[in-house]
């Protein structure tokens, strides 16, 4: 399955309630469930983001409509990569160059 690396900031309300973070945390990964994704890790960090997800998702609709849902919530304000891992499948990519 495709991973997704999701950055995140905290919008005024997420920050405002942020004693809900675990609660919010939970209904994500329930969602994830429900469409056959899956919450790989979450990191809280400094600097130019306050957080890091890491998903994996059956393709590129499920994770559009997983980070639309989230959207509108009004908690964060999320910017979405696709990821690749080095593997022998995509080791390819490199030799072929």
């Amino acid at each position: 399955m495709p991973n997704y690396i999701i950055l995140y900031n905290w919008m005024d309300q997420g920050i405002r309630n942020v004693k809900d973070v675990p609660k919010r945390i939970d209904m994500f990964k329930s969602g994830l469930e429900k469409v056959g994704a899956k919450l790989i890790n979450e990191y809280f960090t400094f600097g130019e983001y306050d957080g890091i997800i890491i998903v994996e998702a059956p393709d590129d609709k499920v994770i559009m409509k997983v980070m639309l849902s989230t959207g509108s919530l009004g908690n964060v304000r999320t910017r979405t990569l696709k990821a690749f891992t080095y593997n022998e499948e995509n080791r390819e990519i490199f030799e072929n160059l």
